[in-house]
């Protein structure tokens, strides 16, 4: 099992002002409030359809394991930036190390019940990013596979196998679709 010894996280009001840091472990045992980030790397290919880079969470971390999410999504550290604390976890998961333009979007509440005496609440801040290339060294401690999904793919395997995906995934997804749009494909 992945450790989470020693991490912390931002413990917010629903307004998003911080109220403490505490371990993290401890804030999904007690289901408590947090500032959190979901980060989509996307690209638009020639038919103007997005496309998204996935990842499979490594089967063996302590919430959620196995399950596929968006491209990146973690905790800000105290008085971390957000798109610092974005950039530092592509590093860290997805061994991403160009420099990418984020775009930030809403911010939004979810809790769910995670199993194992596990909740996720958290104040999660949207961010998107498009880039058509990335090199990445997969990080086994934290991701299983990472792959490019096509918008019409994963709506499919939202709707058709819903387990397969992290509780908050949804949520994300439909925030990304949102804020983004490519250029429709000319027909020639």
């Amino acid at each position: 099992m992945t450790s989470t010894q020693g991490h912390h996280v931002v413990l917010v009001s629903p307004s998003g002002e911080p109220k403490g840091i505490a371990e993290k472990l401890e804030a999904h045992q007690q289901g408590w409030l947090h500032m959190a980030f979901s980060v989509m790397l996307f690209r638009c290919n020639a038919n103007g359809e997005r496309e998204y880079l996935l990842q499979r969470r490594a089967a063996d971390k302590y919430h959620s394991g196995g399950l596929w999410t968006n491209t990146c999504c973690s905790h800000p550290q105290k008085d971390e930036p957000m798109a610092a604390a974005a950039k530092r976890r592509l590093y860290e998961e997805l061994g991403i190390a160009r420099p990418l333009d984020f775009t930030m979007g809403p911010q939004f509440e979810y809790r769910a019940d995670l199993g194992n005496g596990l909740i996720e609440h958290e104040l999660d801040q949207v961010i998107a990013c498009e880039v058509n290339w990335v090199d990445m060294i997969l990080n086994p401690d934290e991701v299983e596979d990472c792959r490019w999904w096509s918008e019409g793919e994963v709506r499919l395997a939202v709707k058709e196998t819903p387990e397969q995906f992290t509780a908050w995934f949804e949520q994300v997804l439909t925030r990304i679709d949102a804020m983004i749009a490519c250029p429709v494909a000319s027909s020639r």
